[in-house]
């Protein structure tokens, strides 16, 4: 699937089982509220923390969607074309540190 495709199944998706979109300023608070939950699972499988009983039927890979998820529902409301944000975006990194990675001895 590209990532237009995922752009217009989410928005297929909305319309047929969401009745709407939430506001943009809902849909980024709950952006944060998934990245938070994201955080707290990468925090006790590669981090310091252990996991807590309510934790463990938590799959990572579910939280990571439910981020993209939310992210391509804003995209969908802000017009935003996703591909090709990333395109220009990987561009602009390309640039701008094509070297600097290379030359950082801290990543040696």
């Amino acid at each position: 699937m590209t990532i237009q495709e995922a752009q217009q199944q989410v928005d297929q998706w909305i319309k047929q089982y969401g009745v709407r979109y939430f506001s943009e300023l809902t849909n980024m608070t709950i952006l944060i509220e998934e990245v938070g939950e994201l955080a707290r699972i990468m925090a006790r499988k590669y981090g310091d923390q252990s996991f807590k009983e309510s934790d463990l039927s938590i799959n990572l890979s579910d939280e990571m969607a439910d981020v993209l998820w939310v992210l391509i529902c804003l995209a969908n409301q802000t017009g935003v074309n996703l591909e090709e944000a990333l395109k220009k975006n990987i561009e602009k990194k390309t640039n701008r540190d094509s070297t600097r990675h290379l030359n950082n001895n801290k990543l040696k």
